[in-house]
């Protein structure tokens, strides 16, 4: 897959998310990881949507191939890392059976042995 990113970054997915999905390189920062998380959704790559998650709130599965779903874009607002925790705000749209929809979120991170992990969100309304 040599196209655009689907994160919206503009680089050649292989040099930006595919790094981290693909060839088992780890983000340096929280908003690589949320990035790379929004290409595992369009991608369905539910192991890497897992195997970002912290231990503590990750779902034992997750379910991502459903009928009538695109995404459509992502838009980083904000990033801010320390170095042992993060957030990030962005803006996902997608479409479900044809109805538009967009998720405003700040997500948690932490860092632990040295990775970025995805903790939880909150949704803004």
């Amino acid at each position: 897959m040599n196209e655009v990113c689907p994160c919206g970054s503009g680089m050649e997915y292989p040099s930006c998310c595919g790094r981290y999905l693909d060839a088992g390189e780890f983000p340096q920062r929280a908003e690589q990881l949320m990035r790379s998380r929004y290409c595992a959704y369009v991608l369905a790559r539910a192991d890497y949507l897992l195997a970002t998650w912290h231990t503590s709130t990750r779902p034992p599965s997750i379910q991502l191939d459903i009928n009538g779903l695109t995404w459509l874009g992502l838009k980083v607002i904000h990033a801010h890392d320390d170095s042992q925790t993060a957030s990030v705000e962005f803006v996902a749209r997608h479409k479900l059976n044809g109805k538009a929809h967009r998720l405003h979120e700040v997500s948690r991170f932490v860092k632990e042995h040295g990775r970025w992990l995805y903790v939880n969100g909150d949704i803004k309304h």
